[in-house]
């Protein structure tokens, strides 16, 4: 590790990420088909003297705190100080410098801002110090510590393994009880993929997510095994309600998930779009992480023309996720979610700018 001289930058990109099918089973070693967009966030950071970091962003606002040893905060602050101290903790050192935070990933909207801004981050002072960056399931750790310990959230590595391992026009299947990865092209002939805001914003942390983390923590529990996903479909009707229907999406959702990379290899779009339809009922029925916000946005996007279409990411909150065939129009205010590639240092050793 070097110490960089005042002056010199470094610049990374991370996206933010679109599940297409597998929510709620990452934290249950199950399995998921996320993309990576080509939204995301940009972080720009020079060196500078001095012990502080000095954060600035159009959108978020500013912060100055000490490289070394950061103090807690709340919102968006949290991440970043956490980053810091993250990356500290795992013994690498953080810099002194001038961070400038720039994306245009919408904030609360389901599509993993926090992932974007904590992934491209790290990559941005680890490449000012010049140190080579972790592998990405060790990075994700890093970055999901991050989450639980500085923002309050108890999440998974789905949003960061997407973030980092994504792949220009594929999803990527990640099987969480083993973290191996597998590209499966996104074919789409004509079909798009397309986000809608719900115009209720997501916060994780004080969502219910916690606690359907901990209610499937207890329904393993009581089943005897390690991680939900391993309970047998047989076995469900031991368990109390709500534990019972928050088990029975996990195993369900696990098999939509194979039956989804199964449609795609086989150009099988309508079956790709009734999966879709299947996992929200499932959200909304047996998990009960929908709102009435993202209801009326389901509804909204079938009755413009999607064939599918399903609350996104954690729910209680942000964006769903619509399919539509070729020809139909995007409704207003949808945007086209097109899998673009992970996280990558874009530029560094900058020279002083």
């Amino acid at each position: 590790m070097r110490s960089p001289a005042p002056g010199e930058g470094a610049r990374a990109f991370a996206p933010g990420r679109v599940n297409l099918i597998g929510e709620h089973t990452d934290y249950n070693g199950g399995l998921c088909l996320p993309f990576a967009l080509e939204l995301g966030v940009t972080v720009s950071a020079r060196a500078i003297e001095g012990t502080r970091m000095s954060v600035s962003s159009l959108r978020y606002g500013e912060d100055h705190f000490e490289a070394a040893r950061p103090e807690r905060a709340t919102g968006w602050r949290a991440y970043v100080r956490g980053i810091c101290a993250g990356l500290g903790a795992a013994g690498y050192r953080v810099p002194p410098a001038r961070v400038g935070i720039a994306g245009d990933l919408p904030p609360g909207a389901g599509l993993s801002s926090s992932a974007a801004l904590e992934v491209s981050l790290a990559l941005a002072l680890l490449a000012l110090g010049g140190t080579r960056a972790p592998e990405p399931v060790e990075l994700a750790r890093l970055c999901s510590r991050v989450e639980t310990e500085w923002a309050g959230a108890e999440t998974g590595l789905l949003d960061q393994l997407a973030s980092l391992c994504g792949r220009r026009g594929a999803a990527v299947l990640i099987d969480f009880g083993s973290l191996e990865l597998e590209t499966v092209p996104l074919a789409l002939e004509g079909w798009t993929l397309a986000t809608i805001d719900s115009g209720s914003p997501r916060t994780l942390a004080s969502s219910g997510y916690n606690a359907r983390r901990e209610e499937c923590r207890r329904a393993a529990e009581l089943l005897g095994v390690p991680s939900l996903i391993r309970a047998r479909a047989d076995e469900l009707g031991r368990l109390p309600d709500p534990l019972r229907r928050r088990a029975r999406h996990v195993l369900d959702e696990n098999d939509r998930v194979r039956q989804a990379v199964s449609a795609l290899r086989g150009r099988d779009h309508e079956a790709v779009a009734e999966l879709i339809n299947a996992s929200h009922a499932s959200l909304r029925d047996l998990f009960e992480v929908s709102t009435p916000a993202l209801e009326d946005a389901v509804q909204q996007a079938r009755a413009a023309g999607a064939l599918g279409a399903r609350l996104l990411g954690g729910g209680f909150g942000g964006s769903v996720l619509a399919i539509f065939p070729p020809g139909v129009e995007l409704p207003r205010g949808a945007i086209e979610a097109v899998a673009g590639p992970g996280a990558s240092v874009l530029e560094e050793g900058l020279g002083p700018g």
